[in-house]
Protein backbone atom coordinates (compact mmCIF):
# COMPACT_ATOMS: atom_id res chain seq x y z
CA UNK A 1 0.00 0.00 0.00
CA UNK A 2 1.81 3.41 -0.79
CA UNK A 3 0.81 7.10 -0.36
CA UNK A 4 -0.71 7.63 -3.29
CA UNK A 5 -2.84 4.76 -3.07
CA UNK A 6 -4.04 5.58 0.59
CA UNK A 7 -4.48 9.14 -0.72
CA UNK A 8 -7.41 7.57 -3.74
CA UNK A 9 -9.09 5.76 -0.98
CA UNK A 10 -8.65 8.59 2.53
CA UNK A 11 -9.50 11.72 -0.42
CA UNK A 12 -6.20 13.28 0.48
CA UNK A 13 -2.32 12.08 1.05
CA UNK A 14 -1.38 10.74 4.41
CA UNK A 15 1.10 12.52 6.05
CA UNK A 16 4.27 10.23 7.37
CA UNK A 17 4.67 10.41 11.05
CA UNK A 18 7.52 8.93 13.43
CA UNK A 19 11.26 7.50 12.23
CA UNK A 20 9.76 4.61 10.46
CA UNK A 21 12.98 2.59 12.91
CA UNK A 22 9.64 0.06 13.79
CA UNK A 23 6.99 0.89 12.07
CA UNK A 24 5.93 2.93 8.72
CA UNK A 25 3.47 5.42 9.85
CA UNK A 26 0.84 7.53 8.95
CA UNK A 27 -1.36 9.77 10.28
CA UNK A 28 -4.87 11.33 8.14
CA UNK A 29 -7.70 13.16 9.29
CA UNK A 30 -9.74 12.00 6.65
CA UNK A 31 -12.56 10.67 8.58
CA UNK A 32 -12.70 13.72 10.41
CA UNK A 33 -13.21 15.71 6.66
CA UNK A 34 -15.47 13.52 5.39
CA UNK A 35 -17.79 13.31 8.57
CA UNK A 36 -17.51 9.30 8.60
CA UNK A 37 -17.12 7.86 12.08
CA UNK A 38 -13.40 7.22 12.34
CA UNK A 39 -13.98 3.77 13.56
CA UNK A 40 -15.80 2.62 10.43
CA UNK A 41 -13.47 4.12 8.18
CA UNK A 42 -10.93 1.89 9.72
CA UNK A 43 -12.20 -1.08 9.61
CA UNK A 44 -12.90 -0.49 5.48
CA UNK A 45 -8.62 0.75 5.47
CA UNK A 46 -8.09 -2.58 7.67
CA UNK A 47 -9.55 -4.78 4.72
CA UNK A 48 -7.08 -3.55 2.27
CA UNK A 49 -4.16 -5.38 0.91
CA UNK A 50 -0.85 -4.10 2.56
CA UNK A 51 -2.46 -2.39 5.53
CA UNK A 52 -0.60 -4.10 8.98
CA UNK A 53 -2.45 -2.11 11.29
CA UNK A 54 -5.22 1.10 11.38
CA UNK A 55 -5.42 2.94 15.04
CA UNK A 56 -7.85 5.74 15.85
CA UNK A 57 -6.69 8.56 17.76
CA UNK A 58 -8.75 9.97 20.49
CA UNK A 59 -8.73 13.25 18.53
CA UNK A 60 -10.36 11.09 15.85
CA UNK A 61 -7.46 10.95 13.57
CA UNK A 62 -6.54 7.46 11.77
CA UNK A 63 -2.47 6.17 12.57
CA UNK A 64 -2.30 3.60 9.62
CA UNK A 65 0.46 1.18 9.33
CA UNK A 66 1.96 -0.41 5.93
CA UNK A 67 3.42 -3.72 6.06
CA UNK A 68 5.90 -3.27 3.72
CA UNK A 69 6.96 0.58 3.21
CA UNK A 70 9.09 -0.08 -0.23
CA UNK A 71 5.99 -0.23 -1.77
CA UNK A 72 6.18 3.62 -2.05
CA UNK A 73 9.34 3.72 -4.23
CA UNK A 74 6.97 2.38 -7.16
CA UNK A 75 4.77 5.10 -7.70
CA UNK A 76 7.75 8.06 -7.60
CA UNK A 77 8.64 8.50 -10.67
CA UNK A 78 10.28 11.78 -12.95
CA UNK A 79 8.03 14.75 -12.18
CA UNK A 80 7.78 17.88 -14.49
CA UNK A 81 9.17 20.15 -12.32
CA UNK A 82 9.87 23.88 -14.13
CA UNK A 83 12.80 25.13 -13.16
CA UNK A 84 11.56 28.84 -11.80
CA UNK A 85 12.31 30.88 -8.61
CA UNK A 86 15.37 32.23 -7.29
CA UNK A 87 17.27 29.18 -5.39
CA UNK A 88 18.34 29.89 -1.92
CA UNK A 89 21.88 28.32 -1.80
CA UNK A 90 25.01 29.77 -3.01
CA UNK A 91 27.56 26.94 -5.41
CA UNK A 92 30.34 27.75 -3.29
CA UNK A 93 31.94 26.16 -0.71
CA UNK A 94 31.23 22.55 -2.03
CA UNK A 95 31.80 21.42 1.47
CA UNK A 96 29.04 19.21 3.80
CA UNK A 97 28.17 22.89 5.53
CA UNK A 98 26.90 23.97 2.68
CA UNK A 99 23.32 22.56 1.99
CA UNK A 100 23.08 23.22 -1.06
CA UNK A 101 26.01 21.02 -2.49
CA UNK A 102 24.49 18.50 -0.19
CA UNK A 103 21.10 18.14 -1.68
CA UNK A 104 23.13 18.74 -5.11
CA UNK A 105 25.84 16.00 -4.45
CA UNK A 106 22.95 13.33 -3.18
CA UNK A 107 21.32 14.05 -6.79
CA UNK A 108 24.60 13.30 -8.74
CA UNK A 109 25.88 10.06 -6.53
CA UNK A 110 21.86 8.76 -7.18
CA UNK A 111 22.23 9.24 -10.51
CA UNK A 112 26.06 7.43 -10.49
CA UNK A 113 24.02 4.39 -9.18
CA UNK A 114 21.86 4.36 -11.90
CA UNK A 115 24.73 4.62 -14.47
CA UNK A 116 27.26 1.87 -12.58
CA UNK A 117 24.31 -0.70 -11.98
CA UNK A 118 23.87 -1.23 -15.68
CA UNK A 119 27.28 -1.83 -15.82
CA UNK A 120 27.94 -4.08 -12.83
CA UNK A 121 24.82 -6.49 -13.62
CA UNK A 122 22.38 -4.87 -10.81
CA UNK A 123 18.67 -5.63 -12.03
CA UNK A 124 15.73 -8.23 -11.65
CA UNK A 125 12.58 -7.71 -9.71
CA UNK A 126 11.87 -4.92 -7.91
CA UNK A 127 11.34 -6.54 -4.26
CA UNK A 128 10.12 -4.04 -2.16
CA UNK A 129 10.18 -5.91 0.85
CA UNK A 130 14.20 -5.65 1.11
CA UNK A 131 14.08 -2.19 2.20
CA UNK A 132 13.45 -3.47 5.82
CA UNK A 133 17.09 -1.75 7.25
CA UNK A 134 17.57 1.32 9.08
CA UNK A 135 18.95 2.89 6.46
CA UNK A 136 16.91 2.14 3.97
CA UNK A 137 13.82 2.70 5.99
CA UNK A 138 14.79 6.42 6.65
CA UNK A 139 15.08 7.35 3.09
CA UNK A 140 11.65 5.75 2.64
CA UNK A 141 10.27 7.63 5.61
CA UNK A 142 11.56 10.94 3.66
CA UNK A 143 10.52 9.85 0.11
CA UNK A 144 6.78 8.99 1.97
CA UNK A 145 6.32 12.87 2.19
CA UNK A 146 6.83 13.97 -1.46
CA UNK A 147 3.05 13.82 -2.09
CA UNK A 148 2.01 16.21 0.64
CA UNK A 149 4.76 18.34 -0.54
CA UNK A 150 3.28 18.21 -4.19
CA UNK A 151 -0.46 19.33 -2.77
CA UNK A 152 0.77 21.83 -0.25
CA UNK A 153 0.22 25.44 -0.57
CA UNK A 154 3.49 25.72 1.30
CA UNK A 155 5.51 22.91 0.40
CA UNK A 156 8.94 23.69 1.82
CA UNK A 157 10.91 22.51 -0.78
CA UNK A 158 14.44 23.40 0.77
CA UNK A 159 14.10 21.82 4.19
CA UNK A 160 12.62 18.69 2.83
CA UNK A 161 14.89 18.46 -0.25
CA UNK A 162 17.67 18.76 2.74
CA UNK A 163 16.76 16.12 4.93
CA UNK A 164 16.01 13.66 2.15
CA UNK A 165 19.25 14.40 1.08
CA UNK A 166 21.01 13.76 3.82
CA UNK A 167 19.22 10.26 4.30
CA UNK A 168 20.40 9.26 1.71
CA UNK A 169 23.92 9.92 1.65
CA UNK A 170 23.86 7.82 5.12
CA UNK A 171 22.02 4.84 3.13
CA UNK A 172 24.58 5.66 0.19
CA UNK A 173 27.50 5.05 2.89
CA UNK A 174 26.11 2.58 4.67
CA UNK A 175 23.46 0.73 2.75
CA UNK A 176 24.78 0.48 -0.33
CA UNK A 177 23.17 0.11 -3.44
CA UNK A 178 25.99 -1.37 -5.40
CA UNK A 179 28.12 -4.85 -4.70
CA UNK A 180 31.77 -4.25 -3.64
CA UNK A 181 34.69 -6.42 -4.97
CA UNK A 182 33.55 -9.23 -5.39
CA UNK A 183 30.31 -9.40 -4.29
CA UNK A 184 27.45 -10.58 -6.41
CA UNK A 185 24.55 -8.53 -7.20
CA UNK A 186 21.88 -9.23 -5.18
CA UNK A 187 17.96 -8.71 -4.77
CA UNK A 188 19.05 -6.25 -1.83
CA UNK A 189 21.60 -4.25 -4.26
CA UNK A 190 18.44 -4.13 -7.23
CA UNK A 191 15.81 -2.57 -4.45
CA UNK A 192 18.28 -0.23 -3.29
CA UNK A 193 18.99 0.82 -7.07
CA UNK A 194 15.75 1.66 -7.10
CA UNK A 195 14.89 3.29 -4.34
CA UNK A 196 17.84 5.86 -5.72
CA UNK A 197 16.15 6.34 -8.45
CA UNK A 198 12.96 7.71 -6.43
CA UNK A 199 15.48 9.87 -4.67
CA UNK A 200 16.93 11.09 -8.04
CA UNK A 201 13.67 12.24 -9.34
CA UNK A 202 12.46 13.53 -6.15
CA UNK A 203 15.76 15.51 -5.74
CA UNK A 204 15.52 16.87 -9.08
CA UNK A 205 11.87 17.65 -9.06
CA UNK A 206 12.85 19.46 -5.41
CA UNK A 207 15.92 21.15 -7.08
CA UNK A 208 13.74 22.73 -10.11
CA UNK A 209 10.75 24.31 -8.08
CA UNK A 210 13.86 25.67 -6.10
CA UNK A 211 15.10 27.33 -9.85
CA UNK A 212 17.88 25.04 -10.02
CA UNK A 213 18.50 22.03 -12.66
CA UNK A 214 19.78 18.94 -10.72
CA UNK A 215 23.48 18.30 -11.81
CA UNK A 216 24.87 14.93 -12.83
CA UNK A 217 28.40 15.56 -12.10
CA UNK A 218 30.24 18.17 -9.71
Amino acid sequence: MTPGQLGEVLGLPPVPTGTWAEEARYVSPAALRRREAPEEMAARLRALPGIADVRVRGDGFLEIVVAVPGELVSEIGPAAAPVAGASPWTDFPRTWDNPGFVVRYAHVRAVAVQRWAAVLGVGGRFRPELLAGRWDRAVLRSLAEVHGRRVSREPGWAAYVERLALAYHDAFELAPALPKGDERPSALHAARVRQARAVRDVLSEGLGALGETAPDRL
